[in-house]
């Protein structure tokens, strides 16, 4: 059985020796492997170690003897191409067509008729600037299929957007497109292309049940995953809104924001929206009361919620009497006017067995009749080391996600459109 040849053009980022892993699980899968360089890359990682990983030497000069023309020949070669790190220099060249160097010219030999995967890694301010979010833009025009960045620590020291995707993520992308070779297009690129048919709705953030005009009862979610997954989203081209709690992770590009606050105004909001637009796909990731404040008793004197602008901390005994609140990710389809919404769900347990878990999942799955539920345990949050895991569920499977950066992905795959993959 021949080996799939994958051409792996490297650019000048600290991100190279992240793509060195990817080399090494390519070859491990049984592909050929030809890396070409540019110089400054070969400033970060040697030829050496790129050889010793692919047993082929490092092509990295476009002038030297036996070279001159491997800029048609190694595109005429390849069966995917795939450029990791991509910099803002190359990503900027390319969609301009500049042809000054030899990643350039390969770029620009590059039969359209093979997947074309592009895995940017820069500084956040780089990767944000309008001139080369409107490079990516147009090389997606193309055809071609931009591995999106990641949020983390970056190397300057700075935490946002600009990331290297991680390595496995790359891995299962690069497969994927070679399963797809000879399309006319890779299918992948099309569905970013057709990723506006997706309309998404996403809600982020704790509720806040009123006692007075300044308590509330509340809980410990920041947001940040639901903001982190619309961010995501908006990136990849889908039309997303962004319903979050007041006070939750700030978010940015999103393509329309909304605030909630207590459940009654989340429900109403959610219902609102959903009866009103055709949304094809709900991300319900709010941390959402099972209970909200019926009355307050102060001294023995029973209130509503609000009747008193401020419980006076000099009151000897204040009983908070509690009515249930109905789920309402259980009522989202019947809010929808598209009935063919996909609800995607969270569950959160804490500290739970297995067994715990699976059967917290699996009520979740019967009550909302939801098409995937994301479930995580307290135990999986690690604050101090800002690691947060993740397993997604279908009805007949799950996939485990180290991060919240694999999880946005994998929920870009479960969310576009069937028809274009």
């Amino acid at each position: 059985m021949s080996k799939s040849k994958v051409l792996f053009i490297m650019t000048g980022s600290i991100a190279c020796y992240k793509a060195c892993h990817v080399v090494s699980r390519l070859v491990q899968a049984n592909c050929e492997v030809q890396v070409v360089a540019t110089p400054s890359a070969l400033k970060f990682v040697g030829n050496a170690t790129l050889e010793g990983l692919t047993g082929k030497p490092v092509v990295s000069d476009m002038y030297a003897a036996g070279n001159v023309m491997d800029h048609i020949h190694l595109m005429r070669w390849a069966d995917v191409v795939l450029v990791a790190p991509a910099t803002a220099s190359f990503i900027n060249k390319a969609a301009q067509g500049v042809g000054d160097d030899l990643v350039q010219t390969l770029f620009l030999a590059h039969d359209f008729k093979k997947p074309f995967l592009i895995a940017p890694a820069m500084n956040t301010s780089m990767y944000k600037h309008p001139v080369t979010q409107k490079s990516l833009q147009t090389l997606r025009d193309m055809g071609l299929q931009i591995l999106e960045t990641a949020s983390g620590i970056l190397a300057c020291g700075e935490e946002g957007w600009g990331k290297l995707l991680e390595p496995d993520l790359i891995l299962k992308f690069t497969l994927e497109a070679l399963q797809n070779k000879g399309a006319a297009v890779p299918s992948e690129a099309i569905s970013f292309k057709t990723a506006s048919k997706v309309k998404v709705l996403v809600t982020a953030g704790g509720t806040q049940e009123p006692i007075d005009t300044v308590r509330v009862i509340s809980n410990l979610s920041s947001g940040k995953t639901g903001v982190t997954i619309a961010e995501s989203l908006t990136q990849m081209g889908f039309d997303v809104t962004l319903l979050q709690a007041h006070g939750s992770a700030k978010a940015e590009h999103v393509t329309r924001q909304d605030f909630f606050t207590s459940f009654a105004s989340l429900d109403e909001k959610m219902k609102n929206y959903l009866s009103s637009e055709e949304f094809t796909h709900v991300i319900h990731a709010a941390a959402v009361s099972d209970y909200s404040v019926d009355s307050i008793e102060v001294n023995g004197v029973k209130h509503r919620p609000f009747e008193v602008k401020k419980v006076s901390s000099d009151a000897d005994h204040l009983n908070i009497h509690l009515k249930r609140n109905h789920k309402i990710v259980d009522r989202l389809k019947d809010y929808s006017k598209n009935k063919s919404l996909q609800v995607i769900a969270f569950k959160l347990t804490s500290h739970a067995s297995t067994e715990e878990k699976q059967k917290a999942v699996n009520k979740l799955f019967q009550g909302s009749h939801a098409d995937f539920v994301v479930h995580n345990d307290m135990t999986d949050i690690d604050i101090v080391n800002k690691t947060h895991k993740f397993t997604l569920h279908s009805p007949s499977s799950a996939v485990a996600c180290e991060s919240l950066e694999r999880l946005s992905s994998e929920l870009i795959h479960a969310l576009m459109p069937k028809d274009t993959l």
